[in-house]
Protein backbone atom coordinates (compact mmCIF):
# COMPACT_ATOMS: atom_id res chain seq x y z
CA UNK A 1 0.00 0.00 0.00
CA UNK A 2 1.27 3.35 -1.22
CA UNK A 3 0.49 6.62 0.87
CA UNK A 4 1.46 9.90 -0.03
CA UNK A 5 1.03 12.92 2.61
CA UNK A 6 1.38 16.54 1.46
CA UNK A 7 2.63 19.92 3.63
CA UNK A 8 3.30 23.19 3.03
CA UNK A 9 0.10 24.74 2.20
CA UNK A 10 -1.25 27.84 3.53
CA UNK A 11 -2.36 31.30 2.71
CA UNK A 12 0.15 33.61 1.06
CA UNK A 13 -0.13 36.97 -0.92
CA UNK A 14 -0.41 37.70 -4.23
CA UNK A 15 3.05 38.23 -6.10
CA UNK A 16 4.55 35.26 -3.25
CA UNK A 17 6.04 32.13 -2.98
CA UNK A 18 5.04 28.94 -1.27
CA UNK A 19 6.80 25.46 -1.15
CA UNK A 20 4.36 21.97 -1.32
CA UNK A 21 6.28 19.05 -0.27
CA UNK A 22 5.16 15.10 -0.81
CA UNK A 23 6.48 12.03 1.07
CA UNK A 24 5.43 8.69 -0.55
CA UNK A 25 6.42 5.34 1.51
CA UNK A 26 5.17 2.10 0.92
CA UNK A 27 6.27 -0.42 -1.79
CA UNK A 28 7.11 1.94 -4.83
CA UNK A 29 8.78 0.92 -8.11
CA UNK A 30 11.96 2.37 -9.25
CA UNK A 31 10.05 3.99 -12.16
CA UNK A 32 7.32 6.05 -11.02
CA UNK A 33 6.27 9.59 -12.27
CA UNK A 34 5.24 11.67 -9.50
CA UNK A 35 3.33 15.47 -9.05
CA UNK A 36 1.12 17.49 -8.43
CA UNK A 37 -2.43 18.42 -9.47
CA UNK A 38 -4.45 21.08 -8.30
CA UNK A 39 -8.84 22.03 -7.84
CA UNK A 40 -10.18 25.17 -7.36
CA UNK A 41 -13.79 25.44 -6.15
CA UNK A 42 -15.98 24.68 -9.04
CA UNK A 43 -14.08 23.31 -11.39
CA UNK A 44 -12.17 19.92 -12.46
CA UNK A 45 -9.07 19.05 -10.77
CA UNK A 46 -6.00 19.42 -13.15
CA UNK A 47 -2.57 18.94 -13.95
CA UNK A 48 0.06 21.46 -12.70
CA UNK A 49 3.53 19.05 -12.55
CA UNK A 50 5.04 16.02 -13.28
CA UNK A 51 7.91 14.86 -13.00
CA UNK A 52 9.40 11.51 -14.11
CA UNK A 53 12.83 9.28 -12.18
CA UNK A 54 14.76 10.47 -14.30
CA UNK A 55 14.17 14.38 -14.04
CA UNK A 56 11.80 14.57 -17.19
CA UNK A 57 9.27 17.41 -16.46
CA UNK A 58 5.56 18.65 -17.79
CA UNK A 59 4.08 22.02 -16.72
CA UNK A 60 0.95 22.95 -17.16
CA UNK A 61 1.06 26.53 -19.26
CA UNK A 62 -0.45 28.41 -16.56
CA UNK A 63 2.43 28.04 -13.86
CA UNK A 64 5.79 27.53 -16.87
CA UNK A 65 8.45 30.25 -15.90
CA UNK A 66 6.27 30.28 -12.23
CA UNK A 67 6.87 26.83 -10.24
CA UNK A 68 9.48 24.46 -10.34
CA UNK A 69 8.50 20.61 -9.57
CA UNK A 70 11.65 18.90 -7.93
CA UNK A 71 12.17 14.71 -6.77
CA UNK A 72 14.49 13.14 -4.19
CA UNK A 73 14.66 9.83 -5.59
CA UNK A 74 16.24 8.11 -2.49
CA UNK A 75 13.95 9.69 -0.08
CA UNK A 76 10.53 9.05 -2.35
CA UNK A 77 9.91 13.04 -2.16
CA UNK A 78 8.39 15.49 -4.44
CA UNK A 79 8.45 19.40 -3.98
CA UNK A 80 6.62 22.11 -5.90
CA UNK A 81 8.54 25.38 -5.65
CA UNK A 82 5.51 27.90 -6.28
CA UNK A 83 6.72 31.55 -7.20
CA UNK A 84 5.04 34.64 -8.15
CA UNK A 85 1.68 32.98 -6.63
CA UNK A 86 -1.44 34.76 -8.08
CA UNK A 87 -5.34 34.53 -7.24
CA UNK A 88 -6.10 31.87 -9.74
CA UNK A 89 -3.43 29.59 -8.04
CA UNK A 90 -5.87 29.13 -5.11
CA UNK A 91 -6.87 25.57 -5.31
CA UNK A 92 -6.58 22.62 -3.06
CA UNK A 93 -3.10 20.82 -4.27
CA UNK A 94 -3.06 17.13 -4.43
CA UNK A 95 0.58 15.05 -4.57
CA UNK A 96 0.02 12.17 -7.41
CA UNK A 97 2.09 8.85 -7.80
CA UNK A 98 1.67 6.57 -11.06
CA UNK A 99 3.21 3.41 -11.37
CA UNK A 100 2.27 1.16 -14.04
CA UNK A 101 -1.40 1.32 -14.26
CA UNK A 102 -1.92 2.33 -10.47
CA UNK A 103 -2.37 6.33 -9.35
CA UNK A 104 -2.02 7.34 -5.85
CA UNK A 105 -3.91 10.65 -4.20
CA UNK A 106 -2.40 12.25 -1.04
CA UNK A 107 -5.01 13.66 0.54
CA UNK A 108 -4.55 17.39 -0.71
CA UNK A 109 -3.45 21.12 0.86
CA UNK A 110 -5.35 24.11 0.86
CA UNK A 111 -2.84 27.01 -1.26
CA UNK A 112 -4.73 30.39 -0.85
CA UNK A 113 -3.07 33.24 -2.39
CA UNK A 114 -5.66 36.64 -1.51
CA UNK A 115 -4.29 40.06 -0.38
Amino acid sequence: QVQLVESGGGLVQPGGSLRLSCAASGSISSFNVMGWYRQAPGKERELVAVITTFGHTNYADSVKGRFAISRDNAQNTVSLQMNSLKPEDTAIYYCNLKVVSMDYWGKGTLVTVSS
